[in-house]
């Protein structure tokens, strides 16, 4: 290491050695400064209620570092090269300039991937935070790697050429590859689900809570905690059922009254429906039906169509649970019974007689 030292203040003058010192210690400075200045700025950030400012404090922080540190150091190996005549300034300013195209890459990178975590905590859209953020990225990568390519002295033109005419050949190569990346836009634009919801398909064996949302794949975690994977091609062409976008769950049940209490069906339906029409767990704004509609083989049935107004799935099963009881109780009250399956055997009395009379009975 001395050995080195020697031998490049052997190749500067103490000029160029003072330079290079300067360089470097100003650049230390400005770094010191920078990191400064950041910390007051995020200080004064972190007060405020936008997202903006947050994720670019933030993101700036590292990226603004490296660059004072690319910048100082790149123009301390000018001064090298002009006194020691190493012919280095044709390659220092490209690789100046890849590090700088590098460094803001990674700032707008980190400024998007900010914005989409400060987005999706104030509750915007998951799956819309994801496909636009990830189309930023992207957009981000192609436009610093074509940037990098044209200083390189590689033809853009050329390469976009060559993409259009290779295009057609991947395409048709990577047309499930490609069927499945459109799949993915067409969920993002339409959105027919979201992260976090319950979904179903009655055209093939799909149901569980969405996990992921890619652009090749979407991640489905049934309910038996299996991960399912499933291409995204696949959902353009089944017919999909949310659960999770229900604006009520549907309570929908037939109760059976016995014959023997067939005076009192009417009053047993009326009260049942105003029973229903003033819980505060049932939408009454929507349909709400209670009606005799049925003489089964065993009971006079009545129906109940209503709605409740939570769209949970245990909540929904308490309040049923809570509506059928009271049903239940509302038939008690008016010393009716609810019906089950029963037969009855009816025996001629002229038909019975001599020692079988006491076993007719017995039937009976």
């Amino acid at each position: 290491m001395e050995g080195l030292f020697s031998d490049v203040a052997g190749w500067l003058s103490k000029p160029a050695l003072v330079q290079v010192f300067t360089v470097v210690l100003a650049t230390v400075v400005a770094n010191f400064v920078a990191r400064y200045l950041l910390r007051q700025l995020l200080a004064k950030a972190e007060q405020s209620h936008t997202i903006w400012d947050d994720a670019f404090v933030g993101s700036i922080h590292q990226p603004l570092s490296l660059l004072i540190w690319v910048i100082g150091i790149s123009w301390a190996a000018e001064v090298v090269s002009f006194e020691a005549q190493a012919g280095l300034a044709e390659i220092i300013e490209p690789i100046r300039f890849i590090c700088v195209v590098g460094l803001i890459t990674m700032f707008l990178s980190k400024f998007v991937s900010s914005c989409e975590d400060g987005f999706i905590a104030n509750g915007t859209d998951v799956t819309t935070a994801h496909a636009i953020g990830k189309l930023l990225r992207i957009s981000v990568f192609i436009t610093a790697a074509l940037t990098v390519l044209q200083t390189l002295g590689i033809s853009i033109s050329g390469i976009l050429a060559f993409g259009g005419v290779g295009g057609i050949a991947v395409g048709f190569a990577a047309k499930d590859l490609l069927a499945n990346f459109f799949g993915g836009l067409v969920i993002y634009l339409d959105r027919p689900f979201a992260v976090g919801d319950w979904i179903r398909s009655p055209d093939r064996d799909i149901e569980g809570t969405v996990e992921k949302i890619g652009w090749r794949l979407t991640i489905i975690r049934t309910f038996d905690s299996r991960p399912l994977y499933v291409p995204n091609s696949v959902f353009s062409n089944i017919a999909l059922e949310n659960p999770s976008r229900m604006r009520n769950r549907r309570i929908y049940e037939t109760i059976g009254i016995r014959y023997a209490d067939a005076d009192k069906v009417k009053v047993i339906v009326d009260d049942v429906r105003s029973m229903l029409s003033e819980d505060e767990d049932i939408d009454s704004s929507k349909t709400l039906i209670v009606n005799f509609n049925t003489f089964a083989s065993s009971s006079l049935d009545f129906f109940v169509y209503t709605f409740t107004k939570t769209t949970n799935w245990i909540e929904f099963h308490g309040v049923k649970q809570k509506v059928l009881l009271k049903i239940y109780a509302v038939v008690e009250a008016h010393g009716a019974e609810v019906a089950f399956p029963t037969s009855t055997i009816h025996l001629e009395p002229d038909t019975i007689d001599g020692p079988g009379d006491q076993q007719g009975k017995e039937i009976s």
